[in-house]
């Protein structure tokens, strides 16, 4: 069975994925990126964040799908841009804003967290935990968080192409959005660029609102590992086909 590499976003750990992990047939893991979890204190570069994810994927036997959410999305854009052999396909979401969507107002947020991490760490820690009650808000908190990397992870994303890495592999890309999250606001953009893209929308859902029902998005993660593989799509959301560039 194909594996699968699941990436987390800022500040949390590959522990957010633990409510996933644990409904996904194995092989079937998450990968801690510099500056998070146990390799907090690390710099954080998108050199190193796809290195990481490589290194996990060659673990798994050297070819993987890769899904990451948020930062983790953008992530996996540097991972097929770098990596585009070892990567069988990507899932995508919450990370279709440009590079240059709202970057002064998330480097100043970045500037203001990383001057107090510990009072930042505890104020996401609250904010985690009232909007993801029970099992799925403790997995965002329990690998710790790191605020202080915040500044290093916004001027990573911000200085990479995302369009430019997606219109150089030639594998599938999967792009899902809630139909709430403003980070959808360029995603017939990140469309465009990939050379087999779809684009799937959750209804009802904010940024990481897809965390809130970790059942469907495991199916979901699972159907697409089977297209992946050379599978039908099975159910659950329907991708909404690629528009012509």
């Amino acid at each position: 069975m194909l594996p699968i590499v699941l990436i987390h976003g800022a500040r949390v750990s590959a522990t957010m994925w633990a409510p996933v992990l644990s409904r996904l047939d194995r092989p079937a893991t998450a990968v801690d990126l510099p500056g998070h979890g146990t390799r907090r204190g690390e710099p954080f570069t998108m050199e190193a964040a796809a290195s990481a994810v490589a290194d996990a994927i060659d673990a798994l036997g050297g070819r993987a799908l890769v899904a990451g959410l948020s930062l983790g999305g953008y992530v996996g854009i540097a991972t097929v841009e770098r990596f585009p052999d070892r990567v069988a396909g990507l899932v995508a979401m919450g990370c279709t804003a440009r590079r240059t969507a709202w970057a002064g107002g998330y480097r100043l947020a970045a500037s203001l967290a990383a001057r107090n991490p510990h009072l930042a760490d505890r104020i996401s820690s609250y904010a985690l935990r009232r909007l993801f009650p029970g099992p799925a808000g403790e997995a965002f908190v329990a690998g710790g968080l790191s605020c202080e990397v915040l500044p290093q992870v916004v001027e990573a994303v911000t200085g990479h192409d995302q369009l430019a890495a997606l219109a150089v592999y030639p594998g599938r890309v999967w792009l899902v959005n809630g139909s709430r999250d403003p980070f959808r606001m360029h995603e017939r953009d990140f469309l465009r660029a990939c050379r087999d893209g779809r684009l799937i929308l959750v209804p009802g859902r904010g940024h990481l609102g897809v965390m809130a029902a970790p059942g469907p998005l495991a199916r979901l993660i699972g159907d697409l590992r089977a297209q992946a593989a050379g599978g039908r799509w099975r159910g659950g959301a329907r991708p909404e086909p690629r528009g012509r560039r």
